[in-house]
């Protein structure tokens, strides 16, 4: 088996919106920097994902210097998206916990609603360093993360991935694949690891940054959606939910925590320390 690094980087600016696959990223504590400072909500402080309109799988948020987007979608303009000034916080809730975030202003909540066509508003994460802490069952005091499901990075291996093709091969729904990865949305992609390894990983460390694992991934109906279409299937939740169900949770990938700062890039060694 080769030796196991950094196959791709993933950076999603926008929660929900496609990203970037860059070279390299720098780590901060609450994530990849540039990675889902922002969110789309309803106007009314409740989060808009691709679990409620999976059209979002189709916009491209491209982070630009100094933090702001340049969004891209079929059918719109191209919106360049300052970073608003922090001059008020509106409530948004992301799932169970109540987030403080800034409003974008109205051009960018009116391009998001040509898009989406339903009532939403585009938000922008200030100061992630005091807006939303990491579950404490599975982190430290003082550890944040930014809108991301639930914790700074999300870490998936090719080998896992070559796996669980094979299982949707032999299920009722064998032409839904293989699937790609982006089905995931994953921060970082490992190759040279075996199959589900990373189920016995506690701490690692990529090129110069170690992380502490904090808890398996339990993936939701956003895997079953076509990155590149919308289309939703019934892949990979069906292979998942026979072979990979944790309690109850169908897994796939770990959550990472930071504990340490540097930069990671494509092709950087990946070693377990525990």
């Amino acid at each position: 088996m080769p030796r196991p690094q950094v196959q791709s980087l993933h950076i999603y600016p926008v929660k929900a919106l496609a990203g970037s696959d860059p070279g390299e990223a720098v780590v901060e504590p609450w994530g990849l920097a540039g990675d889902r400072r922002w969110l789309v909500d309803d106007g009314a402080g409740r989060q808009i994902t691709q679990r409620q309109q999976r059209r979002l799988a189709l916009a491209r948020a491209e982070g630009l210097p100094g933090g702001a987007l340049r969004l891209t979608a079929p059918g719109m303009p191209p919106l360049v998206v300052a970073v608003p000034e922090p001059l008020g916080t509106v409530p948004v809730r992301v799932f169970d916990v109540v987030v403080e975030a800034v409003p974008a202003g109205p051009e960018a909540a009116a391009w998001c609603r040509g898009f989406l066509g339903v009532e939403c508003r585009l938000l922008h994460m200030d100061a992630p360093e005091k807006r939303r802490p990491v579950d404490p069952r599975y982190g430290n005091p003082g550890d944040t993360v930014s809108f991301a499901d639930g914790y700074p990075l999300l870490l998936t291996t090719a080998g896992s991935l070559d796996a669980l093709n094979s299982l949707v091969a032999l299920g009722d729904h064998a032409g839904e694949g293989p699937l790609p990865m982006s089905r995931f949305r994953p921060n970082v992609v490992i190759a040279g690891t075996a199959p589900w390894a990373e189920d016995d990983w506690r701490r690692v460390r990529i090129g110069e940054v170690e992380f502490q694992v904090a808890k398996p991934s339990g993936r939701c109906v956003v895997t079953t959606i076509d990155q590149r279409t919308a289309e939703r299937g019934k892949e990979p939740l069906r292979a998942l939910a026979r072979h990979r169900r944790f309690g109850d949770q169908l897994v796939f990938g770990q959550n990472l925590i930071p504990r340490g700062a540097g930069t990671l890039r494509v092709g950087d060694p990946f070693e377990i320390l525990g």
